[in-house]
């Protein structure tokens, strides 16, 4: 698997458009035609004009924390570059940073709008698991979020020499950890939607549980994956701060699983 030739799709008169960019546009209509998608045929107490009014400024303010959350954990660089800090097309984005502004943002929408968080946070996270699948494809074009070296045939992704960390310059090929993450993504969605699903209906559920079942899974798929990153922003010791935070979020997404359908006496 071979890097691509240049990062920027195309330039006119001086402006660059990134492939990072268009991506994480394709991500996020994407993201929206799943949440209407889902809302319409099977939600249908979700009122799918209010998922419009409010998903711009749920994505402005995902924006924000993702790269809020990336700033600050890379803050001894970004304090020297501070013009670099709005460059969101050169990547660094977190995708914990991004849920966590969503949900705050989403906490206040719902507060405001008056209506029930859960049940909307349970259609947004059908289409959240589509957005990040193909927003992952940004970091092939921006060649960052590979792996450790890698010699798997027709598996490894050549990285070229000035995008290999130190220490790391005579290798060649890495693992494309972006790709085993989309993919994980991919199977996220599938199960969330052919089992998590059918398994609510079939027990009655409470709302909350297919959210709160995404952030489980989507978080012990990366646990498993940051292991092979090379890119970590920031590190306890020898522990990603990554790996910390997806362990915090599954035994988060435990508890509120089990206290929200204890609430109801489906536990």
């Amino acid at each position: 698997m071979q890097s691509p030739p240049s990062s920027i799709l195309f330039e006119v008169n001086g402006f660059c458009i990134h492939y990072y960019g268009v991506i994480m546009f394709l991500a996020i209509i994407s993201a929206l035609f799943v949440i209407r998608y889902i809302a319409k045929n099977f939600y249908r107490n979700v009122n799918t004009d209010i998922i419009l009014d409010i998903l711009p400024c749920i994505i402005l303010f995902s924006i924000l924390g993702a790269r809020l959350y990336y700033v600050l954990m890379d803050f001894s660089y970004y304090s020297a570059h501070i013009v670099e800090i709005p460059a969101i097309w050169n990547g660094g984005m977190s995708i914990h940073g991004g849920i966590l502004g969503g949900i705050l943002s989403g906490l206040i929408l719902a507060k405001i709008k008056k209506i029930d968080f859960l049940t909307y946070a349970d259609v947004f996270a059908y289409g959240i698991v589509i957005g990040q699948a193909i927003g992952r494809f940004g970091n092939y074009f921006n060649c960052e979020a590979f792996g450790k070296p890698c010699s798997i045939p027709y598996l490894k992704l050549y990285i070229p020499e000035q995008f290999r960390p130190f220490g790391y310059e005579l290798y060649d090929y890495f693992h494309p950890t972006f790709l085993y993450e989309s993919l994980w993504d991919l199977l996220v969605f599938f199960i969330l939607f052919f089992v998590v699903r059918k398994f609510v209906s079939v027990k009655n559920l409470s709302q909350g549980t297919i959210f709160f079942s995404y952030l489980i899974l989507y978080s012990i798929g990366r646990f498993f994956i940051e292991w092979c990153r090379l890119d970590s922003v920031k590190n306890f010791g020898s522990v990603p701060v990554a790996q910390i935070v997806c362990v915090l979020t599954v035994l988060a997404g435990i508890l509120f699983l089990f206290l929200l359908n204890r609430r109801r006496g489906k536990i």
